[in-house]
């Protein structure tokens, strides 16, 4: 039994349906008359193996959501007003014998050249794309890449997948939640027209209302909104001017920042802000002034908290999405935490009885996931050189988690970044916002002292002018579109 639709609630009907099709019976239930949050999503590449495992074919998917290809993330105004970087999907330069690439930069003083050694940035700037070459020789093959779409679109579609394979859906709201009295377990559900549903397992995908994670079973929520103190958004679409550019950016602002998503159709805009350090009515006057076309659509206010459930799967509830837990979009991870919650859900998905080793796992891997996402979302704030602001002085001197202080410490003594088994950010991703918001080693791994100088400087200068002239033979992304059967 999934409750809720949404972006959620859909991507988890259409997985668990395909995937252990046959096996199980799939209700979902939902309202019309509650909206879903979705205001337009920027994603990470993970989403491409999801939408794979579905069986979705791209330019399919491309043309029925509006879609544009995202091969990383702008910054602008982050570490200081003025300076922007890109946070790409992808490496940079070349690792030589397991010596990470920026350290040959630091030894020859050019680390803050490092943004002209990624062919995802450089096509960003360019507006251009095309998919990654397979062959692990080119450097083409040294990138991945995402989807910006409209979310509004994306549920609908996952929809209509879904009830192709057999998934129930019932309209209505639910008016009561029956547990059973000694276990605890929701039974079942009984909805306004008086109709009960019955369940073994409920997939609460209700959103910030938590109907049955939070409320039903009561579960602790964690607040991060010390760390994370942006708790509100004005959303607001405009029209689309200028080249389709292949990557979303975040403007920072006095109290938060400001998202631009470019999808097919119209551009996405958001201020997401912090209610401590600004109103409704003047987050809303700022994100209007800084549209770059005619509006669409009224501004809409979002309201939030950053945190997650202490668990995620409670008894026969398993929470999924913003039931579970919510962390800005700085880093479009929305949709990616949902993801790994279905991933996770369907490696251990009960044949029968409920077992608690299930449960633990299913917890852990969630929770860490939010955990490792959580410092990363943080190191932005706090990594700013700004003072132009009570809420950037505020961030700029929070106290940190200890996990994302140690990994700091190590970066800036030694250029090194903590690797993990699990989580979403790569090494990549840490290089980015830490060289782009002004944190510089202090040294650099020893073993880059193995080319003279000489060597270096040839190398480093004959692979930035290999990389501009390899992105400068790929397509403009709208031509790209085109050529591929993606546009609208």
């Amino acid at each position: 039994m999934i409750i809720g639709g949404g972006t959620a609630g859909w991507m988890t009907a259409a997985a668990i349906s395909r995937l252990l099709a046959g096996k199980v019976s799939i209700t979902l239930v939902e309202s019309e008359q509650i909206g879903i949050v979705g205001v337009g999503e920027a994603t990470l590449p993970h989403i491409r193996a999801f939408n794979q495992k579905l069986g979705i074919d791209e330019a399919e998917f491309m043309r029925t959501t509006q879609a544009t290809f995202k091969l990383g993330i702008e910054f602008r105004n982050w570490g200081q007003i003025g300076e922007s970087y890109i946070h790409p999907f992808g490496t940079f330069g070349d690792d030589v014998e397991g010596v990470g690439f920026h350290h040959y930069l630091n030894r020859a003083g050019r680390i803050h050249e490092l943004q002209q050694f990624s062919v995802p940035v450089i096509a960003s700037r360019q507006a251009r794309f095309q998919r990654p070459a397979d062959d692990p020789q080119s450097l083409l093959s040294t990138f991945g890449y995402a989807y910006q779409f409209d979310a509004t679109r994306y549920a609908p579609y996952l929809r209509s997948r879904a009830e192709k394979s057999g998934v129930t859906r019932i309209e209505g709201r639910i008016l009561e939640v029956s547990r059973d009295t000694e276990s605890g377990h929701v039974t079942s559900l009984r909805l306004e027209n008086d109709d009960v549903i019955h369940g073994d397992l409920f997939i609460d995908c209700s959103g910030f209302r938590s109907l049955l994670l939070g409320d039903a079973m009561a579960e602790p929520f964690e607040d991060w909104s010390a760390w994370l103190p942006c708790d509100r958004a004005v959303a607001m679409p405009c029209e689309h001017h200028g080249p389709l550019l292949p990557y979303t950016s975040a403007t920072a602002m006095l109290s938060g920042w400001r998202w631009r998503i470019p999808l097919q159709h119209r551009t996405g805009n958001g201020y997401v802000y912090s209610s401590k350090f600004t109103d409704d009515e003047r987050a809303t006057q700022d994100l209007i002034a800084a549209l770059e076309g005619k509006a669409l659509a009224e501004p809409r206010i979002l309201r939030f908290k950053a945190g997650r459930r202490r668990r995620s799967w409670v008894g026969n509830v398993v929470g999924i999405g913003l039931a579970g837990g919510f962390l800005e979009p700085l880093e479009s991870t929305s949709i990616y935490l949902i993801q790994q919650a279905i991933t996770a859900l369907l490696e251990l998905f009960p044949d029968g009885s409920l077992s608690e080793v299930e449960r633990c796992e299913f917890n852990r891997i969630v929770n860490l996931e939010y955990d490792r996402v959580r410092d990363f979302l943080i190191l932005h704030y706090h990594a700013t050189q700004r003072n132009d602001s009570e809420f950037w002085n505020y961030v700029r001197t929070m106290p940190i988690p200890a996990s994302l202080e140690e990994k700091i410490t190590l970066f800036k003594q030694r250029g090194r970044v903590m690797q993990y088994r699990e989580g979403a950010f790569l090494e990549p991703s840490w290089i980015a916002v830490y060289l782009g918001q002004g944190i510089v080693p202090q040294f650099y791994d020893q073993r880059a002292d193995g080319p003279d100088a000489a060597t270096l400087t040839n190398a480093i200068d004959g692979l930035r002018n290999e990389l501009q002239a390899t992105v400068n033979t790929m397509p403009d992304q709208r031509d790209y579109l085109t050529m591929i059967g993606g546009v609208a």
